[in-house]
């Protein structure tokens, strides 16, 4: 890396870059200018983003992190700033999905969600403070989603703990904007990216046939493949949001991603709640419970290996 004193680039952490929306993040930062740190879980993730940067010609500074361990946040957010002599901002999208019917979720299971979405984004946060509240200036990024607005069926444990995130986000905004430091929370809507294919966490028993909500799940998860096969954005949409985030004068709190999420946060907003329930979600329960053309098994599992694969980072 170029030398601290001599390089003027923005210093920009981006967490969960082993993949998706963190990974694109990272990428289009540094084609813009930035002077990014890239965190990721797995050396597995590492070479996967070294190999990428080399094929876009861009440099990035690699972290193997785990947000879950406060310990290695700290340590690795204070090498990164006795490296660069400051951190100007952070993009948090290291998380974790979860999905399935409430009742067939483990606690362990909602617990693991929470300690990666929600403590996981906490532990980050307080590393990075000290440092941006000394410069009196930063920004911090907040990866929730149209989930942490409106909840949804099978979605109950990744949901809360994003509404948790959307609390925590309003919360610190208006505790460091007096410190000049800018809190925003990017909320995109259902997009195609690894978090739905080989990152797919489906609850253990939300996927047994023998769960009572096992026909509903396979109901919902075909419209949910339904809709991201049919859906326009993409992990560069999300990442160019974040850069105009970034180079925002005074940048706003909320920044949702894809024109369907905008849609029905638009549609709740305006309607009485009691209606959008009538109306809205309605409609959801029926097509999930009582389908024209029923669908038995989920996609990309076998009747004889239904094992869900968790992600976090």
């Amino acid at each position: 890396m170029a030398d601290s004193g001599t390089d003027k680039r923005q210093i920009a952490l981006v967490t969960g870059a082993g993949s998706g929306l963190g990974l694109e993040t990272a990428l289009l930062l540094a084609s813009r200018g930035y002077r990014v740190y890239a965190s990721v879980l797995t050396s597995a993730e590492r070479v996967s983003a070294m190999e990428e940067a080399a094929r876009r010609n861009v440099e990035l500074a690699l972290l193997q992190m785990d947000v879950t361990k406060e310990r290695d946040v700290h340590e690795k957010v204070d090498a990164l700033v006795a490296e660069t002599g400051r951190i100007d901002a952070v993009a948090q999208f290291a998380g974790m999905g979860l999905r399935g019917f409430f009742e067939d979720l483990g606690l362990d299971e909602v617990r693991r969600v929470f300690d990666v979405n929600v403590f996981g984004m906490m532990a980050v946060t307080q590393a990075v403070l000290p440092h941006m509240r000394r410069a009196r200036a930063g920004r911090i990024i907040l990866t929730t989603s149209i989930g942490g607005r409106m909840g949804s069926m099978t979605i109950s444990g990744y949901a809360s703990s994003k509404f948790a995130g959307e609390g925590f986000g309003e919360c610190l905004r208006q505790e460091l904007y007096p410190l000049g430091i800018f809190v925003s929370l990017l909320e995109p809507g259902l997009i195609h990216t690894p978090h739905f294919t080989v990152n797919r966490n489906r609850a253990r028993k939300a996927v047994l046939p023998d769960s009572p909500y096992y026909p509903w799940f396979c109901q919902h998860e075909h419209i949910v493949d339904g809709i991201l096969e049919s859906n326009k954005i993409t992990s560069r949409d999300v990442a160019e949001t974040v850069e105009r985030i970034l180079s925002s004068r005074n940048p706003r709190l909320r920044y949702v991603v894809g024109r369907n999420a905008k849609r029905i946060l638009g549609l709740r907003r305006h309607l009485p709640g009691e209606l959008f329930e009538r109306i809205y979600w309605a409609i959801v329960r029926k097509m999930v419970t009582r389908p024209k053309n029923p669908v038995m098994v989920l996609q990309g599992e076998s009747q004889t290996d239904r094992k869900s694969v968790s992600h976090s980072g």
